[in-house]
């Protein structure tokens, strides 16, 4: 199979079979000529220029301003990644079991394992799970694997509500005992003394989520995993990779496993999925992760080429042995994941991280100069909540008549937060939306 565009050599032998010298000839004789004009002026990024051509568009367009957040954001997707993912080799293409077949498939999968491992800081990565939360689920049960007969599992109550169901599911009817850890009710970050109050020697893992659902990032986390350590238990990290932009890779502050939500890595909304769990480990467990894994190797004639690795799962040779029940990965999303990374870069991802934090603490500072109050005093990434004085589901329905999905009302996930209202900001907002989402508050 092909990936490539095409050569100068195929486009030269296409004019050829119709009798066309150039392509310009060829614009002639269909009828196009001299430039189009689209007077953009100033240079524009090309989020600003896609809004332009937008607005041109459509001047009644009647979408929604997002401020949702609780795990899946609105960031901006530069167009090259439907553009990529589109091309029908890697559309309509099957699980790559045939490797002489499928090396387009298994170097894009590799190459998507590679920035995943920088970017969480960990030494492998496997070829994705399905979302965040089968993700995490999944890490508890490879720490099981890893640590035999230790049976208890630390969760903080911060986790994320919808990650907490996915985990209780995974998880019913086995022998594992799953305690939960409070948060400090001014920081909004973990009761450190209780976590220290339930470390013994059956201590299996203790799961960290950081940003957490709040959107805090917890603090002193090289300092929490080796407090793990020391309990013989093993450290997993849930987080949101956007932030890793600003902030310490998990795997250079002890973490054993890594999982995020992929979403925020070039995948749309899309009413919820199909999104993508990013999965990654420390090499000495590679044995016991789920899923796949792609490895490079040469072929008898020295030349580079790829293979599924690692694919022990319950329809090959393990059976009721296998690591996990998932038997493929999310291809096409790890696709567009790929591309995501790739477009941007180490400085792209940077970018992104910074205006989201920066746009979150612009809009906090607005919001309390406009009374109302933050109950959590922990720093936050891009996300936030924030108390309105009054039922934030009544609040949220009144927005909507403004086009404006202000956030989650917090009381659709816990008991006695009527009031509490989870924002979430990302680089797409704008100054001007941000201060239109502060006067619907207020006049709510």
């Amino acid at each position: 199979m092909r990936y490539l565009s095409l050569s100068d050599e195929d486009r030269r032998k296409i004019l050829q079979v119709i009798g066309i010298n150039d392509i310009d000839e060829l614009f002639q004789q269909a009828g196009v000529k001299g430039s189009i004009e689209i007077g953009l002026g100033e240079k524009m990024s090309e989020p600003a220029v896609w809004s332009h051509f937008e607005r041109l568009q459509s001047m009644c367009n009647d979408e929604l301003v997002c401020f949702l957040g609780g795990g899946a954001y609105d960031h901006y997707i530069p167009r090259v990644i439907d553009h990529i993912i589109g091309r029908v080799e890697f559309y309509s293409s099957y699980t790559p079991y045939q490797p002489e077949l499928s090396q387009g498939t298994l170097q894009s999968i590799y190459e998507y394992q590679t920035m995943v491992s920088k970017l969480t800081g960990m030494e492998v990565s496997n070829a994705s799970m399905y979302d965040g939360a089968t993700a995490l689920a999944e890490a508890i049960l490879m720490a099981q694997r890893i640590k035999g007969k230790r049976t208890k599992v630390l969760l903080p109550e911060t986790l994320n509500p919808l990650y907490k169901k996915v985990v209780n599911t995974y998880t019913s009817g086995m022998e594992l005992e799953k305690v939960w850890i409070p948060f400090n009710g001014e920081t909004g970050y973990i009761d450190v003394d209780s976590l220290s109050e339930h470390l013994d020697e059956n201590v299996l893992c203790c799961v960290f989520q950081s940003p957490n659902f709040f959107g805090i990032i917890e603090r002193d986390m090289e300092e929490l995993i080796e407090v793990i350590h020391q309990s013989g238990g093993l450290a997993i990290v849930s987080t949101n990779p956007i932030s890793l932009g600003l902030l310490r890779a998990p795997g250079d502050m002890g973490a054993d496993i890594v999982v995020c939500e992929g979403q925020p890595l070039g995948l749309s909304l899309s009413f919820g999925g199909p999104y993508l769990g990013v999965f990654a480990s420390r090499r000495e467990y590679i044995r016991r992760m789920p899923g796949r894994l792609i490895a490079r190797t040469v072929d008898v004639n020295g030349r580079r080429g790829f293979v599924m690795t690692l694919q022990a799962r319950e329809q090959h040779i393990r059976r009721e042995k296998a690591t996990s029940n998932i038997c493929t990965n999310q291809q096409l999303c790890a696709l567009a994941t790929a591309v995501y990374m790739a477009t941007l870069g180490d400085g792209g991802i940077r970018e992104v991280a910074r205006q989201s934090f920066a746009k979150t603490e612009y809009l906090k500072k607005e919001l309390k100069r406009a009374g109302f109050s933050l109950p959590y005093s922990g720093i936050t990434f891009n996300e936030f909540v924030v108390d309105l004085g009054k039922k934030a589901k009544k609040v949220v329905d009144v927005a909507l008549n403004s086009s404006y999905a202000v956030g989650i009302a917090l009381s659709d996930y816990m008991d006695g937060v009527e009031n509490h209202l989870l924002v979430a900001v990302t680089e797409k907002r704008t100054k001007v939306e941000m201060d239109k989402m502060v006067s619907i508050l207020k006049e709510a």
